[in-house]
């Protein structure tokens, strides 16, 4: 297949969607790779290293789209500038794109791929789950645009970040307040504490208060009971008794802070304002805030998307470029991120879209002729009665468009629980009947611990271990208790196996503990 990739034509536009490293991986899962000339230009790659790697150099930008079987971009389709034309218009009948897409924002974009009937795949609609973490497009640059959004601030701001104590004088660290822990608050927290700043953040998620302190900021709380947990690990809309609470909150937090970034945003809509006119008002001389919601509308009231306004001497950051000013970096990740959803969808060099993957069928957004954007959500079914029941909002898991319906699906597996529980209750009454009695304390006991030891590893949010470590270290752990107890003096196989399985055990115990170890360490100075 042949897989083009065309020079961006935004304003400001710097990424490529392929970089050179990524051209052998590409034709190793089976595409013949073309490439516009220039197109690597704004992120230092030029058309030789593309060339070398093994990539075919287009000139003319209608003959690359033209011949492409699927067309690999950054931002969404748009019109040309040179050529006067729409470039959906030059996507080859029955093509594939694969780029930021933000069905919800275009509407009239995605009926146009339709009509002409592209299969279109959204990397902004990725779900958000363990396995599409290497996918995730938005997470990879939103961790990029977040440390950019710091050194933007550092620029303006016409101080030290970090505390200096000299012969001229000495200055206190510099405030930050960062709104949203996401990943790229995370990422700004992060940067702000490597520059020495004294670093607080704010988010209506209650997880993202330990992931906050692991980073060393301080995390501002707001006493109003609402949760902001939302489908897809995303925030959700608060109420407007909550966004009053807030608004008092940040009031306090203007006046005393020298940076303000916000990074609030809500899948599907225009993001909310944070910081009032009066706020800005109400800061210091010479302080910044950056807006990564700019594009959005921006979560400060005076922020002007794509660029830098001063308002009553704070300078407002407006940029939507952010990532594109670390271009290099901000194209291998990119690249990175489409070589693995591209494995998703090659088959044995083949173009294969598997409509129960839920990646795929996620991110699928025109197919065939038809728009099949948002995807089918899960039908809840209620235990007790089999009738199945919408939920409020997206559960993040969808199925396929020829899957059988959970409403289908909910007797059967009532049957199937209730024979487990019948099998189950037999085989204890035959424990009971025939085990010798040496046996029953230590049956009792391990179910006890696994019991416990369940509760206790769920009981953690996920969001802040890795669950199959847990579980795995936990199962490790009674594999050791249990080697230990079987273990005599005697040499005979079963010592010799409880042997092994104690020193297996311990190993993946010990190789957990360090891995969790090296993690930390990354959140470190």
């Amino acid at each position: 297949m042949k897989l083009g990739v065309p020079k961006e034509v935004h304003p400001g536009e710097r990424r490529v969607a392929v970089t050179p490293d990524s051209v052998s991986k590409l034709k190793k899962l089976g595409f013949e790779v073309y490439i516009e000339s220039g197109a690597g230009e704004g992120a230092r790659f030029s058309d030789d290293a593309y060339e070398g790697a093994g990539a075919t150099v287009v000139n003319g930008t209608r003959s690359l789209w033209s011949s492409s079987d699927v067309v690999l971009k950054v931002r969404p389709p748009e019109h040309h500038p040179v050529l006067d034309i729409d470039e959906a218009d030059l996507l080859p009948e029955k093509s594939a794109l694969i780029s930021l897409i933000f069905p919800g924002q275009n509407k009239e974009l995605i009926d146009k791929l339709a009509g002409l009937n592209i299969t279109t795949l959204a990397l902004d609609c990725v779900p958000r789950i363990s396995r599409a973490q290497k996918m995730d497009v938005l997470s990879s640059m939103a961790n990029i645009a977040g440390y950019r959004a710091v050194i933007e601030a550092s620029h303006h701001f016409g101080s030290f970040f970090g505390g200096q104590i000299t012969a001229a004088g000495r200055t206190r660290p510099a405030r930050v307040l960062v709104i949203g822990a996401g990943v790229a608050g995370l990422s700004a927290i992060a940067a702000a504490r490597g520059l020495g700043a004294e670093v607080r953040a704010f988010d209506t998620r209650a997880a993202c208060e330990e992931q906050v302190k692991s980073l060393g900021a301080t995390f501002v709380p707001l006493e109003f009971e609402e949760s902001g947990e939302g489908s897809g690990g995303y925030a959700k809309a608060m109420s407007d008794a909550f966004l009053e609470a807030e608004h008092a909150l940040f009031r306090e937090q203007c006046k005393e802070v020298d940076i303000i970034i916000t990074t609030a945003l809500i899948p599907g809509k225009g993001a909310p304002q944070l910081i009032l006119k009066d706020m800005v008002e109400s800061m210091k001389a010479g302080s910044v805030i950056v807006d990564l919601a700019a594009e959005q509308g921006g979560n400060c009231e005076l922020t002007v998307a794509e660029q830098t306004v001063e308002h009553d001497n704070v300078t407002i950051i407006g940029y939507t470029d952010l990532t594109s000013r670390l271009s290099t970096h901000a194209s291998q990740f990119f690249g990175n991120n489409l070589i693995h959803l591209l494995s998703d969808v090659m088959k044995d060099g083949e173009w294969n879209l598997d409509l129960e993957d839920e990646v795929v069928r996620h991110s699928l957004i025109t197919h065939e002729g038809e728009v099949i954007w948002p995807p089918p959500r899960k039908v809840v079914t209620s235990p007790t009665e089999g009738k199945p029941s919408a939920p409020a909002e997206s559960t993040g898991v969808s199925l396929a468009a020829d899957a059988t319906p959970a409403a289908v699906q909910g007797k059967p597996s009532q049957r199937a629980g209730t024979i487990g529980l019948i099998l189950g209750a037999a085989a204890m009454l035959l424990v009971g009947l025939y085990a010798p009695d040496s046996f029953i304390p230590r049956f009792s006991v391990f179910v006890l611990s696994c019991v416990v030891g369940w509760n206790v590893v769920w009981a953690v949010t996920h969001a802040l271990h890795t669950p199959l470590m847990a579980v795995t270290n936990a199962i490790s752990g009674i594999i050791i208790v249990g080697g230990i107890l079987q273990v005599t003096g005697e040499t005979n196989a079963g010592n010799i196996l409880a042997l092994i399985a104690i020193f297996l055990a311990s190993m993946n115990v010990f190789g957990g503990f360090l891995v969790t170890h090296r993690m930390l360490n990354m959140f470190h100075k």
